[in-house]
């Protein structure tokens, strides 16, 4: 599954017109990596909770420019398998 999530996330940001050449797990979103603006930080996450259906509140937007790729991604995962858990 994270894989899979980290693969959306990559190829979102690659549709944002981001250059995704040098982004890995350990790159952060925010200006001390991938410098992925807050505007577009917050259209990711949309990405993300319409594809997974996981949802972010807007006090997280500032929290999301200073995880990696791999927190992101792990984040998400968290979220679905608590929803998931929570549906059984």
């Amino acid at each position: 599954m994270f894989d899979s999530i980290r693969e959306f996330i990559i190829n979102s940001l690659r549709e944002m017109n981001y250059d995704v050449e040098d982004i890995g797990d350990n790159t952060e979103l925010g200006p001390r990596g991938a410098d992925v603006e807050s505007v577009a930080l917050a259209e990711l996450a949309i990405r993300v909770e319409d594809e997974y259906g996981v949802k972010f509140g807007e006090d997280e937007a500032e929290e999301l420019s200073s995880l990696t790729v791999g927190e992101f991604c792990a984040t998400v995962a968290d979220r679905l398998a608590v929803a998931k858990a929570a549906g059984e």
